[in-house]
């Protein structure tokens, strides 16, 4: 038996199918990278009083004109998520999705990312940069 997130989430996906979402600004996405970076400019996370803010990946395709092609699938959300805080971040992912697309891809991105599946990770801190070694 489905839970009800799960039941939730597929009615987000269909409704995503349906609605074409309006583009965030007049960016170019035409890299790998710039899909993540275009999504997060759509990224509104819940808010505090409704859920604890939690680690949550989609995997996503796009066929060439930047649409969703299938439905996202959440793969991945922090293990001490509760099934309340589980659900408003799958909503949210699925509004960003809904108000981000179609992405606006340049010809030779549409042409590598049509039918390729992408794994989106949101994550609820900022990790440190990298810390250089010093040489004694």
């Amino acid at each position: 038996m489905a839970r009800r997130g799960d039941r939730l989430l597929l009615a987000a996906a269909a409704l995503l199918l349906g609605t074409i979402g309006a583009a965030a600004g007049d960016a170019k996405v035409d890299t790998i990278a710039d899909i993540s970076k275009y999504l997060q400019t759509c990224w509104k996370p819940p808010p505090a009083s409704k859920a604890h803010p939690i680690d949550i990946t989609v995997i996503v395709s796009f066929n060439r004109s930047g649409n969703i092609l299938g439905h996202p699938r959440i793969s991945y959300e922090s293990a001490d998520a509760t099934d309340e805080d589980r659900l408003q971040y799958r909503i949210a992912v699925m509004e960003t999705l809904q108000r981000c697309t179609p992405l606006p891809f340049t010809d030779a991105m549409a042409g590598a990312a049509a039918g390729r599946p992408f794994a989106i990770p949101i994550r609820r801190r900022k990790t440190s940069p990298p810390t250089q070694e010093r040489r004694a």
